[in-house]
């Protein structure tokens, strides 16, 4: 398994409003597509205009079919153009689990 850990700094005071939107758009089209939803957080502590999401995937050629047919999909397409105004940056790394992980 791998892990997908995205974290996406949003404009400043656009959170709220950002949520309201993935949740209502953009969350139903990846659970479609991607499948395992390990966790999506905001930051308490530290920059508040910051989320973190994080999939899990079989391998890295499962991870890329399922964001290519993702990618091709209208509903995704459409959100996207919705959500760029909410970006301020993104960073994605992809995690490995260790032999004794709890997560494997």
């Amino acid at each position: 398994m791998i892990i997908d850990h995205r974290t996406y700094e949003l404009q400043p005071g656009r959170l709220r409003e950002f949520l309201a939107l993935y949740e209502k758009e953009g969350l139903p089209v990846q659970m479609k597509h991607l499948g395992h939803l390990v966790g999506y957080f905001t930051t308490e502590v530290g920059n508040v205009n910051e989320i973190v999401h994080i999939w899990a995937y079989e391998d890295l050629a499962d991870r890329t079919q399922r964001r290519a047919a993702m990618a091709a999909d209208p509903a995704w397409q459409a959100y996207l153009q919705k959500s760029r105004e909410f970006m301020k940056t993104m960073n994605n790394k992809i995690l490995v689990p260790t032999s004794f992980s709890p997560t494997k």
